[in-house]
């Protein structure tokens, strides 16, 4: 199973990126600049990272992504229910909802859900 786990500067690398693909790499690097204060090295050291753990590419210095947001988000997801929950979502949401009252509204959502994805 691949990692879909990042850092704080990866993730707002991330974020800047999918906010903005495909994006030139100079470009990228302009806007890490002013919104992270980041020098242009530090730039292609995370973009490397978030290229081995195959989310972007930086293709002739264009930079997209390999998953989008919601992929990624949706991974990350199963990762924390396989690994926190031994798979069962059940028990991730019963441990979700201990502390907390859902509204009406999301009762309505999960039962959604549910029905979407009964087994026949």
């Amino acid at each position: 199973m691949k990692e879909y786990r990042l850092t704080e500067a990866e993730l707002k690398l991330a974020e800047i990126i999918w906010e903005n693909e495909p994006i030139l790499s100079p470009a990228l690097v302009k806007l890490c600049e002013t919104n992270l204060n980041w020098k242009k090295s530090t730039t292609y050291t995370m973009l490397k990272k978030l290229e081995i753990k195959e989310i972007f590419i930086n293709n002739k210095g264009t930079v997209g992504s390999l998953l989008t947001r919601e992929e990624f988000y949706t991974e990350q997801s199963k990762q924390i229910v396989e690994e926190g929950f031994d798979g069962s979502f059940p028990r991730f949401l019963a441990a979700f909802t201990r502390n907390k009252q859902l509204s009406n509204k999301e009762i309505h959502e999960l039962q959604e859900l549910i029905d979407e994805h009964k087994e026949d």
